[in-house]
């Protein structure tokens, strides 16, 4: 994976749209002496971090107050109990002080049936579990880092927390890939919060998402114990760190022969459902990082791909980002079934195509016959894929009983 970008791409690198702040943290309150892992740290050199407390404590919060709507014919606001605004109390409070204020306190008018979910009421629980969760006998508020990020005006939030030594280190590589989670909520009624497994790649900064079921708690009916929550997900991303390292292993004992097969790299990716922009990434990172660019391994395939997610995607945070996310992860976890989307998407290009004659028939019948050969090769190594990945899913269903 690369780890650098040409100078007259760089301007190209977003990671995903800008958000509005990022605020980096390291350990979990004012007790802890945490400080950034090195190849962290060289990724954000100017960085000041502040612990994990202040971060959370940091962020907006949202009130109900009530909403009246002005009848036309009178001109008199009249109250209505079926919607209450969320607003942010101390920007209604300055903007009550200063009418020129410059940040609007409303986030959001839902009806109410809406249940507001703040920072503190989620992270909060969090920060005693990481308290008395341990690695190697350590606290895991002693070794958490991450960062914040903050959309639309605070009312949207996004987070990265990671955990120094839960982690996967390969051969030959002198940075990990660290674990952890990605978290986020909302105040618009769409996720209240959500949780899922993550881990960033020390080696090129690339992020892994959705390593575990993405958990979300919507902004309807009553919350649930945040603290179990906490300890039950915290509980299947130390499965995942057990279990990713064998994954990727194998992973890079599969190779797909690029000079046999009837499309490129970059075609691989479009074939997946990549936009030509992410492909075109993809494959120009996975073509560098293979020993050879036209036999290419299941691990560096998907590491291009997560690499063109990481530094290129020009979409948002989310639901957007998300299916691409798990697309990526299948070449990964679920090779078999990659290359099975990959015929077919080849397959559906062929009869789109129309048929031209006997000769290009022909053709595409040997095309697909290449590709279904590699499935077939593919077959012996794949059951080891399912059987880890069941066991594991089981075990995912034990933590979170």
């Amino acid at each position: 994976m690369q780890s650098h970008v040409d100078e007259d791409s760089s301007s190209e690198v977003t990671e995903m749209k800008d958000p509005e702040s990022r605020t980096i943290f390291a350990g979990v309150d004012g007790r802890t002496d945490t400080e950034l892992p090195e190849w962290y740290r060289e990724r954000h050199g100017d960085a000041d971090p502040v612990t994990f407390a202040e971060a959370v404590r940091d962020l907006p919060q949202a009130v109900e107050t009530t909403v009246a709507y002005q009848n036309p014919y009178t001109d008199e606001w009249v109250e209505t109990e079926r919607f209450n605004a969320l607003v942010e109390p101390s920007r209604a409070r300055e903007q009550a002080r200063d009418e020129d204020a410059d940040t609007d306190p409303l986030f959001h008018v839902p009806t109410d049936s809406y249940s507001i979910i703040n920072t503190v009421d989620v992270y909060g629980p969090l920060e005693e579990v990481l308290r008395e969760e341990t690695i190697d006998g350590t606290p895991l508020g002693e070794v958490m880092f991450g960062e914040i990020r903050r959309y639309r005006g605070g009312g949207e939030v996004h987070m990265d927390i990671m955990f120094d030594g839960l982690e996967v280190r390969l051969p030959g590589r002198s940075d990990p890939i660290t674990m952890g989670v990605t978290s986020g909520y909302d105040f618009f009624g769409e996720h209240a919060v959500y949780v899922e497994g993550f881990a960033q790649d020390g080696y090129c900064s690339n992020t892994m998402r959705s390593l575990t079921d993405k958990e979300v708690i919507k902004h309807v009916g009553d919350v649930r114990n945040f603290r179990t929550w906490w300890e039950e997900l915290l509980a299947q991303v130390e499965l995942v760190a057990d279990d990713l390292f064998e994954f990727i292993r194998d992973a890079q004992d599969i190779d797909l022969d690029f000079s046999e097969l009837p499309f490129t790299v970059t075609e691989f990716y479009s074939l997946l459902g990549f936009p030509d922009y992410l492909a075109e990434r993809a494959a120009s990172d996975a073509e560098a990082n293979a020993a050879s660019p036209v036999e290419i391994d299941m691990w560096t395939l998907h590491s291009g791909a997560t690499y063109a997610l990481t530094h290129f995607f020009q979409g948002k945070e989310g639901a957007s980002l998300d299916g691409y996310v798990r697309t990526a992860n299948d070449i990964l976890f679920n090779p078999e079934g990659t290359i099975e989307r990959v015929e077919r998407a080849y397959e559906e290009e062929l009869e789109a195509d129309g048929d031209d004659g006997s000769q290009a028939s022909l053709a595409g019948e040997r095309a697909l016959a290449s590709i279904e050969r590699v499935s077939d090769d593919l077959q012996e190594k794949v059951d080891q894929f399912e059987e880890r990945e069941d066991a594991l899913r089981e075990r995912f269903q034990e933590a979170m009983g």
